[in-house]
Parts: structure tokens; C-alpha cells; sequence
């Protein structure tokens, strides 16, 4: 299967009624999480994203592949024991692809950090663990799938505290946090830490506001995806 922009954007919308069926379960239940954790402590908001992308990996299913969406499917780790993937499809000894879908709503501005030190490091530690040995001959694929909610505080520059010790990246001067997810992800994919990502920005309750980059959009992510396959097609 090729995903269209049509069915990333019907699953970008499924993500938010996800979101508002868990929280309305958890009010009927009366254990409800403060803020907007219990929207996403159910642990299945972004199943709609993940079996999208999994499905793009049919081809190979018909080979002999497994594809992976649910559960948990930890990989070898290099500077750990291992680390839980989202998607995982393997094919007889080859790990094909090994996928990590996110989400960033609310609290834009005590998560930033966090959510680029986790996209940096398991993809450090992914990468090594496969020069070490651990994950087979063949090159793995990782791709990366972000979810950010659109808002006035999500687009507006960032009121940054404390002057850094030295200049700072100027791309990043007056930039919201927008910009530097784009910014990350673009630099993650040009360092070749992922192999594709792909940001996207989405109103509340609404499908895809915007793929403001298209190096880490949609498009280019189903494309990658499909380069994939047709290399595992190959040797198979």
C-alpha cells in the first residue's frame, strides 16, 4: 500500500478523537489524570499513525516479512539492553525497519529537550549496537513520526532563559518551537541518524494543519518507505 496525504490526514484526525474517548473513559471511571495525561495514558492515541505506516510495509508481508505494530518490541540497544520500538518489521535475520511515533500536545515548553535527547540517543544507541553485531548484516532503516498540535504558543518565539555561554546556532534566534522540531528532525535526517522523518502539525480535533518541511513530511516518509521495500523485494 502507498499512504496519500488523504490517509495521513484521516489518521491525524483519528489521533484526536483517540485522545478525547480516552479522557472521556477516564472521567466516566472517575480515576481521570490531571491535565492532558489522560488523553494519552491509555497508550493507543496513535495506533491510527502506526497501522497506516505498518500497512506501507505490506508488500514484504507477503514475502515472509513481520510486521509489528503492538506489543512490545524491544531491539538491542548498544549503551543499554534494549529499547522499545513502535514499529518493527524484520525479514528472516534482517531487521527492514524500525519506526518510533511520537505526539507533543500541551507543555510544549517543558518537553523540548526531552523529546530531542530520546530522538538523538536511540538512534545513537540503535546504530551502534548494529556496528557492534547485534542487529544482523544488513543495514537497518529507522524513520521517525512526530505528531505536534498546532497552537498560538507553539508558533510564537520562544522566551529562552539564561544567555548561553557561547553563540548558540543562529537558525535557531526567535524561532518558536515549530521551527526547532523542524529543525531537529531536518538535522536528524541529514546526519543520517534516521534514514526518513516526517513532522507534522495538527489543530485539535482537526487532520493535518501543516507539513511545513517537506524533507520530513509525509510524502517524503511514504517514498522512503517504499525505497525500503523495493531493496528488501530485491533481495528476497
Amino acid at each position: 500500500m502507498t499512504a496519500s496525504y488523504e490517509d495521513y490526514n484521516a489518521a491525524v484526525k483519528a489521533f484526536w478523537a483517540g485522545r478525547d474517548l480516552q479522557t472521556q473513559k477516564q472521567i466516566e471511571s472517575g480515576k481521570r489524570d490531571a491535565g492532558t495525561r489522560g488523553s494519552v495514558t491509555g497508550g493507543q492515541h496513535l495506533n491510527p499513525l502506526q497501522e497506516l505506516i505498518a500497512l506501507e510495509f505490506a508488500p514484504l508481508a507477503d514475502l515472509g516479512a513481520t510486521v509489528r505494530q503492538t506489543g512490545i518490541l524491544p531491539l538491542p540497544g548498544y549503551y543499554r539492553r534494549a529499547k522499545n520500538w513502535d514499529i518493527v518489521v524484520t525479514y528472516k535475520d534482517i531487521l527492514v525497519a524500525a519506526i518510533e511515533c511520537k505526539s507533543m500536545v500541551g507543555s510544549v515548553s517543558n518537553n523540548f529537550n526531552n523529546r530531542a535527547e530520546e530522538a538523538i540517543g536511540n538512534a545513537v544507541d540503535l546504530w551502534r549496537a548494529y556496528e557492534a553485531g547485534l542487529l544482523g548484516t544488513i543495514k537497518p532503516w529507522i524513520g521517525f513520526v512526530f505528531l505536534f498540535e498546532h497552537t498560538t504558543g507553539s508558533t510564537k518565539p520562544v522566551g529562552d532563559h539564561g544567555r548561553p555561554l557561547y553563540r548558540t546556532d543562529p537558525a535557531f534566534d526567535n524561532s518558536s518551537y515549530t521551527k526547532r522540531y523542524q529543525l531537529l528532525f531536518q538535522r536528524l535526517v541529514r546526519e543520517r541518524l534516521y534514514d526518513a522523518a516526517c513532522f507534522i502539525s495538527s489543530v485539535g480535533g482537526e487532520g493535518i494543519y501543516d507539513e511545513p518541511m517537506p524533507e520530513v513530511s509525509t510524502r517524503n516518509l511514504t517514498a522512503a518507505i517504499a525505497g525500503r521495500v523495493a531493496y528488501i523485494e530485491g533481495l528476497a
